[in-house]
């Protein structure tokens, strides 16, 4: 079925997202490596001294706002250059192999309006793939899969404006997911949203073949994460499962 099929048949509103059932044993991973990474910016310490060395296929990473989480994500992705220490992704350089890094590993913006450009939904998910060479029925068919993925196929000639915060948050992700990443950063996925749509996202998440790295506050969404990792001042204080993790981050908030 083709996506101008779909739409000819009047899916006008969100349906159920279909998502494949998490075989964790075999998804593929990237191996995100910190090896005392600092990070000073105007003379302040944003990350001191951080080193681990992660591959699992749910990784938190819990902390206060201006704890330096979101940070964390930025040197993987090659957003941001650490001051001392190297990250890498899978052993390459997320500056120096800007290219290969971001081609394997997508990111999702805390704010959907920060990486939608486009008016058109359709329009703004064709951006980022006609650079990579595609033909238009590859875009097309890439764009179909995403959507329908989501549920979120009536949207597809949706003005981006319409659309609810929620929806808005899909759309951004269905960008992401064009591209085909092995893995997915989230910078604070549900601090925008209602509740239906939190544990909406929570449900997405948890069926998701992609590697997913989640910086949040919110505990709920990383009880079932296979490695939480909390950051304190820019220190990294706690790399446990889930249940301890958690625990240790509420005396901290106390």
């Amino acid at each position: 079925m083709t996506l101008r099929s779909i739409l000819a048949r009047g899916i006008g509103k969100t349906s159920a997202p279909v998502v494949p059932a998490r075989l964790a044993a075999e998804q593929a991973t990237q191996r995100i490596a910190f090896d005392q990474v600092s990070l000073t910016r105007e003379n302040r310490g944003v990350l001191n001294n951080i080193h681990f060395s992660a591959d699992e296929a749910r990784i938190g990473i819990l902390g206060v706002n201006g704890s330096g989480k979101s940070t964390l994500l930025r040197l993987m992705i090659g957003l941001v250059t650490p001051s001392g220490g190297t990250v890498t992704v899978d052993g390459l350089n997320p500056r120096r192999d800007a290219v290969t890094v971001r081609n394997r590993t997508g990111f999702m913006f805390q704010t959907p309006d920060n990486q939608i450009v486009c008016p058109i939904v359709e329009e703004d998910l064709a951006f980022g793939l006609k650079a990579r060479g595609l033909t238009p029925d590859g875009i097309a068919a890439r764009i179909e899969a995403s959507l329908v993925r989501l549920g979120i196929a009536g949207l597809a000639k949706r003005r981006v404006h319409e659309l609810s915060g929620g929806e808005r948050q899909l759309v951004a992700l269905a960008g992401v997911l064009t591209r085909a990443p092995t893995t997915i950063l989230f910078d604070e996925p549900t601090s925008q949203l209602d509740l239906a749509n939190r544990n909406r996202f929570q449900r997405l998440l948890a069926g998701m073949s992609e590697q997913a790295i989640v910086a949040t506050h919110d505990l709920e969404l990383v009880e079932d994460f296979d490695r939480v990792l909390v950051i304190d001042g820019g220190r990294l204080v706690v790399d446990a499962l889930p249940a301890e993790a958690v625990a240790r981050y509420r005396e901290l908030c106390q």
